[in-house]
């Protein structure tokens, strides 16, 4: 990626704590254009994921950006959502009032083939949320799979947080993952392996407290409820940052390692339902069709996630 260039980006998620991160890194980040954001049943039922993304837009000041709202089901499986992580809201916590910006008219599948089809196929999708909506928009028209630049997700990973096999967004429709995954479009997958890695420590959160605007005291709520769950569910000292590294990565692939390996979507095991089969060794021979995000600069990554919240007015 050119240093001058500034990435097109439309960003599908289920907020959730680290989904708003997200949202709000590519909000004021001068290196990505923040075109639309689509919702999906993940985190929390669409209904409340929408709403979570209009509040975040509002604190954000994103008043330009739509927000269409998505699927409200996975493609054949039963609907499943992650309360015990993210409270019944899908983004408990920090108190917003209701928000007063409004949905897009079009639901999220036609939002996303209206503006690649219209694009010069430099728009990157990102999304970090079950695959429902990118697998839908690609079934009802194929021609939109050459038209996207890439696709760079947070999901997967080499072992599981939601089964020992599965991570969260790959097992609520590992259906559409195995679509997204066998559809040729350049992919980038921020699995668990790199995500846990990108913990907001207390000492991180002391440092976007720092800061000192609406937006960064909003950031530091939903990372000290974050962090709590993850204490209690998972053990961890911090708040995993997930979703937020996809959009880094577009701001600056250097932060990350990647390597180029051949990952399969496990959509008929007992057990192993939702797994992403990383050939870490290459041992299926199989050529490699996902560049895999392992490690990450940490200085580099906070330094950035820090300034660009900096960014925010002290007055929103």
């Amino acid at each position: 990626m050119a240093e001058t260039e500034v990435r097109k980006i439309i960003i599908d998620c289920d907020p959730g704590h680290d989904d708003a991160i997200a949202i709000l890194l590519a909000g004021a980040n001068p290196k990505v254009e923040l075109i639309g954001i689509t919702t999906v049943a993940g985190n929390a039922e669409v209904d409340k994921t929408t709403i979570n993304a209009l509040k975040v837009c509002e604190i954000a000041g994103l008043k330009d950006v739509p927000v269409a709202k998505g699927s409200a089901q996975p493609l054949v499986r039963k609907r499943e959502t992650a309360a015990d992580i993210h409270g019944d809201s899908g983004m408990d916590g920090p108190s917003l009032p209701a928000p007063t910006k409004t949905i897009a008219a079009e639901h999220a599948v036609d939002f996303i083939i209206r503006e690649l089809l219209a694009s010069d196929g430099d728009i990157t999708l990102i999304p970090v949320a079950p695959l429902t909506n990118i697998a839908m928009a690609m079934r009802k028209e194929p021609a939109i799979v050459p038209k996207i630049r890439e696709i760079v997700l947070m999901g997967g990973g080499t072992f599981g947080n939601w089964t020992p096999a599965a991570e969260f967004n790959i097992f609520v429709d590992a259906e559409a993952a195995k679509v997204v995954f066998e559809s040729g479009v350049p992919l980038t997958m921020f699995g668990l392996d790199l995500t846990h890695k990108a913990q907001a420590t207390p000492e991180i959160q002391e440092r976007f407290k720092q800061i000192g605007n609406p937006v960064s005291d909003f950031v530091v709520e939903l990372l000290q409820f974050f962090m709590h769950t993850y204490k209690e569910v998972f053990g961890f000292d911090g708040a995993p940052v997930h979703d937020a590294c996809c959009v880094a990565y577009c701001i600056d692939p250097s932060i990350f390692t990647c390597r180029k390996l051949h990952v399969d979507i496990e959509t008929k095991g007992e057990f192993s339902y939702g797994m992403t089969v990383v050939d870490m060794l290459g041992v299926t021979g199989k050529e490699p069709n996902v560049n895999v995000a392992l490690e990450l600069d940490q200085d580099k990554f906070w330094d950035m996630m820090i300034g660009t919240m900096s960014n925010y007015s002290k007055t929103l």
